[in-house]
């Protein structure tokens, strides 16, 4: 399980993309349409393509994309049930190694959790 904050780590990301989004623009942009097509209301919700898209980001151990995912679900108000029961798939699905980049996703949940005063 990694030790970094998430937070940081989706700055860092986002920084450290901005040269190539010079250098490509046409091709950051089509992912960012690809991005914004594939995640908008429909048939499924937000809600569970967002929980789809953190469970591969588990199961293909990319700790960017939790990060990335996890600040999504909290913003689409996901709970901490719904988030449960899709890492015990990835689990299921994915054996030890997801099980280790689960725990890291939990981690990450508690640690970006919105704070309510």
């Amino acid at each position: 399980m990694s030790s970094f904050d998430h937070s940081t780590l989706i700055k860092q990301i986002n920084e450290n993309l901005g040269p190539l989004r010079k250098a490509q623009p046409e091709a950051m942009q089509g992912f960012g349409l690809l991005a914004k097509a594939s995640m908008a209301e429909g048939a499924l919700s937000a809600k569970h393509k967002e929980l789809m898209a953190l469970a591969i980001g588990i199961t293909q151990h990319c700790s960017g994309c939790i990060g990335f995912h996890v600040k999504a679900l909290h913003k689409l108000e996901c709970t901490r049930a719904e988030l449960d029961e899709m890492l015990a798939v990835c689990v299921y699905m994915g054996g030890g190694p997801a099980l280790m980049y689960a725990a890291e996703a939990a981690a990450a949940w508690d640690a970006m959790a919105p704070q309510t005063a």
